[in-house]
């Protein structure tokens, strides 16, 4: 009997002492998920839950991407899952293993699509969708819009490190005082002297990207008064007679037609513009409303991207006057690329400033990107083995 009870003694210990061990656990579990609500932004997580901030590469394009072969190679080099991509196409159009090569792009298709309407608020409002689409994320920390003509300069560790090592965003933003971009029925929701003009290739940080998303003010009063309907006829040269600069301005139209593979570009021109007010919205849309929201002192006023807008000292004539410049095969050389990331400042005009680049305090180069390359031109400059560090 003794030993019966001893045992019994022993089978009660044991089992208050599991007991008390899974009380103390659940007491423990429950105050660490306690302390994570009462005090996310202070808790010091372990490494072991820490995950690398992501780029988000957003791009805009017709149909397929034709450099998608360039942006495989980029982003093979990336093994530490630090980016995302988000493509905008024409409704209707499907990515598959039938229209792009690169598995980066499988899947990567936004859904709610509109259809591009070069000159028209349209554009901005793809790019709207596509930070809303890439904001779900919460890891994605920056957000970097790409055209589908534009090619990687350097490889993807050198990109990563570049873009991260600043809070701020890069938007190509200058005051615009040129006559006619302004529409006067803009204000008082716009005002004059929070307009702005730039690239529409920019990179935006987590906080500027839900600025643009959240926008309910600025956008409306741009689908409204914002429209390009002069287009090029600002870049026609000067000519003696009517009859020349008609027949310039057909040049510039057939040339338009044939070579540019952006296809915003792509529609027809009107005749009289004269008393209409010239505004393409993506080149104002994202720099106004940070004006507009006082946010520019968080910026690094320039782009990364690199445009080329005048090619005047071309022999073909069909290449001459109209902007940007398209590179084709020809055109595609390593002397090229190194001149383009020799660049290290920027001068504008309108407020007589030169931007200087650097990175992490250091003098850089300014461009990471580069556009507008046909499919051929990016061949032969992926062969050539000079789009790196």
């Amino acid at each position: 009997m003794k030993r019966r009870t001893s045992f019994q003694n022993r089978s009660q210990q044991k089992w208050k002492s599991r007991l008390l061990f899974m009380l103390l656990l659940c007491l423990c579990v429950g105050s660490f998920i306690l302390l994570l609500e009462s005090n996310p932004p202070t808790m010091n997580l372990p490494i072991l839950f820490a995950q690398k901030p992501k780029i988000a590469f957003l791009f805009i394009a017709r149909n397929r991407l034709p450099l998608d072969f360039v942006w495989d190679v980029f982003f093979q080099a990336d093994n530490n899952n630090r980016f995302t991509v988000f493509v905008h196409s024409r409704p209707g159009f499907l990515f598959s293993k039938a229209t792009t090569k690169s598995p980066y792009f499988l899947n990567r298709q936004v859904n709610g699509s509109v259809q591009i309407d070069w000159g028209e608020a349209s554009m901005i409002q793809a790019e709207r969708i596509l930070l809303q689409k890439a904001l779900v994320d919460h890891t994605n920390e920056r957000f970097v819009f790409l055209s589908d003509s534009c090619i990687p300069l350097y490889n993807f560790s050198y990109t990563y490190d570049y873009i991260m090592s600043t809070p701020t965003s890069f938007v190509d933003s200058f005051a615009d005082t040129k006559e006619g971009r302004y529409n006067p029925k803009m204000h008082p929701v716009v005002p004059v002297n929070n307009w702005r003009k730039g690239s529409q290739w920019v990179v935006l940080n987590r906080k500027h990207a839900e600025t643009v998303v959240k926008d309910e003010t600025v956008f409306p009063v741009f689908q409204q008064h914002c429209k390009c309907v002069q287009l090029f006829r600002e870049h026609i040269p000067k000519k003696k007679s009517e009859d020349q600069q008609d027949s310039s301005f057909d040049r510039i139209i057939s040339s338009k037609r044939k070579s540019l593979p952006e296809f915003w570009r792509d529609q027809p021109f009107p005749v009289d513009t004269s008393k209409e007010h010239n505004c393409i919205p993506d080149e104002h849309y994202i720099q106004t409303l940070l004006a507009q929201e006082g946010l520019e002192k968080e910026i690094t006023r320039r782009s990364l991207t690199h445009t080329a807008w005048d090619l005047s000292v071309s022999k073909d004539n069909e290449r001459r006057g109209w902007h940007p410049v398209t590179y084709k095969f020809s055109d595609a050389t390593s002397q090229l690329i190194h001149s383009i990331k020799e660049i290290d400042n920027i001068f504008y005009e309108t407020e007589n400033r030169r931007e200087w680049c650097s990175s992490k305090g250091k003098p850089s180069p300014c461009f990471l990107f580069a556009r507008k390359f046909t499919r051929p031109a990016a061949s032969r400059i992926l062969n050539l083995s000079v789009l790196g560090t």
